[in-house]
């Protein structure tokens, strides 16, 4: 039964220093500490004019460059090199419901800017606080287009951008809180939703020219088909998953092969490699990879948006002997068309597109089915708008036979996507066939109900919501820029 008015929100910058290890370091962030340092170099060169005897300059943090990254205490005016520290705008919604149940929703940022996303989630809360819970659900749809149509803030996003970021936040934290109510995992929560309540949770506004609301519900018709048997099928087995943590690109070849010969005794048959930032340099990497995981396994690229059209089917033309499946984000998430001429140029070859977890909205999705741009459709649980948007995301991708393998890791991300996930094989799409989701093994100790993997595959999750609390002793630990880790982290950097 749902209930209680929503009469607390709270919002906060939660950041994790994961680029000390150089985990999350691709192409784009390789090319950013190349231009950064010939910026330095530049700057060291300044400072040398300046004179032998001219005291050297030390840099102190402003209040808008606190984000730490592979840190050293600075002797020189040099500019550093700013690797991803993984972090979340982290929300909580409290009710005077007797339960004193609390719902919790995140999106996913990279260290800067979270306190950008933290302002507007600000900015929206006065759409959320003092809503009764019932009369949210009852007409979700409509709460759906109040949050992403605010007559001011529409003009900073529509629906795509830091407004949309914070769109998700608030809106996973009200489905958290409703599926504990119900006291069902999220995934369970959908799963057992009569067909037209599921409906009415989606703003079918701008798709109706490919997916109509009675064309979807013909689709969850047919999915009613079987799905007890699937149920059981993933209570049993888990939905496959695939590995990212093994071939970042600032691990070295030491690095990867002890991670890749660990994850191959653990099962995983699934690999990702970052690739992107030198041709040479990622033939060999592929080459080591491909060879430790021999030619039966399932080898994807990533390539985080590095290149142009052209560059990009050049590129992954020499890198087709390694026999990728696919090849994720090969240009900008937003070019459409430059999209559908990689494909047409790759597809030849056995490679694939797969990309979404930058698209802002279920627009560019529908663009990207109509065009024939991917192969594999990447939803991501906190770039698009929750739950509401991904439902029709996922109903787009099974109209056009389009298989989803959805984005994750970062924080919370896996935990997250995986009730995704396992709602749309039960509900939807009823297949594995060139399906898996994304794992990377990175922060799940600091979530109350971490992801379970087995034998390669997510289990569902069983407790009551929407995976998405962390531990508070973590968050005050890594609350940013007052919780003891970063208290200690700039400490050290200023001195």
């Amino acid at each position: 039964m749902v209930r209680g008015r929503i009469c607390r929100l709270l919002v906060r910058d939660v950041r994790f220093p994961t680029s000390l290890g150089g985990h999350g370091s691709d192409a784009m962030r390789e090319a950013q500490r190349e231009r950064e340092h010939k910026q330095g170099e530049l700057e060291r060169e300044k400072q040398a004019s300046c004179g032998a005897g001219s005291p050297m300059r030390r840099w102190i943090p402003g209040p808008w460059d606190h984000d730490l990254s592979r840190r050293q205490t600075l002797n020189d005016c040099a500019t550093q090199h700013t690797d991803p520290d993984y972090s979340a705008a982290y929300v909580v919604l409290e009710t005077d419901a007797e339960d004193g149940l609390k719902g919790y929703g995140l999106t996913f940022t990279l260290g800067k800017g979270t306190e950008v996303v933290v302002c507007a989630v600000n900015a929206l809360a006065h759409h959320v606080l003092n809503k009764d819970l019932r009369d949210i659900v009852g007409d979700f749809r409509g709460f759906y287009r109040q949050l992403t149509s605010d007559g001011q803030l529409r003009w900073i996003g529509p629906e795509k951008g830091v407004v949309h970021l914070a769109t998700a936040a608030l809106l996973n934290a009200v489905w958290d809180l409703w599926a504990k109510q119900e006291g069902k995992p999220l995934w369970k929560l959908l799963v057992d939703m009569d067909p037209r309540e599921l409906l009415s949770c989606i703003d079918f506004r701008y798709i109706t020219d490919v997916l109509t609301e009675e064309e979807a519900y013909e689709i969850l018709q047919k999915g009613q088909v079987g799905k007890k048997e699937r149920e059981g099928q993933m209570l049993m087995h888990g939905y496959p998953a695939y590995t990212t943590s093994c071939a970042w690109l600032g691990y070295s070849d030491d690095t990867l092969k002890q991670l890749c010969t660990e994850a191959l005794k653990d099962g995983w048959t699934r690999f990702k490699v970052k690739v992107g930032a030198d041709l040479q340099d990622d033939i060999r990497r592929c080459r080591l990879i491909r060879n430790m995981i021999g030619p039966e396994k399932t080898l994807m690229m990533d390539a985080n948006q590095r290149w142009d059209v052209p560059e990009a089917v050049e590129w992954m033309s020499k890198l087709a002997e390694f026999k990728p499946l696919w090849i994720e984000e090969p240009t900008s998430p937003d070019d459409i068309l430059g999209h559908a001429a990689i494909s047409e140029a790759l597809v030849p070859l056995g490679i694939g597109i797969a990309t979404g977890e930058q698209c802002h909205n279920r627009v560019i999705f529908k663009q990207l089915l109509q065009a024939k741009a991917l192969q594999f459709l990447q939803i991501d649980s906190c770039r698009l708008g929750s739950v509401n948007e991904n439902l029709s995301v996922l109903l787009m991708a099974k109209k056009f036979e389009i298989p989803v393998c959805p984005h994750a890791g970062g924080v919370g991300l896996c935990e997250l996507v995986q009730h995704l996930i396992i709602f749309d094989f039960i509900s939807i799409s009823a297949s594995l066939e060139n399906r898996m989701c994304e794992y990377v093994n990175h922060l799940h100790e600091h979530f109350r109900y971490p992801v379970v993997i087995k034998k390669a595959s997510y289990m569902p999750p069983k407790d009551a919501g929407y995976s998405t609390e962390m531990k508070e002793e973590s968050v005050k630990k890594h609350q940013y820029p007052h919780g003891e880790v970063w208290k200690k982290l700039l400490a050290a950097q200023e001195n």
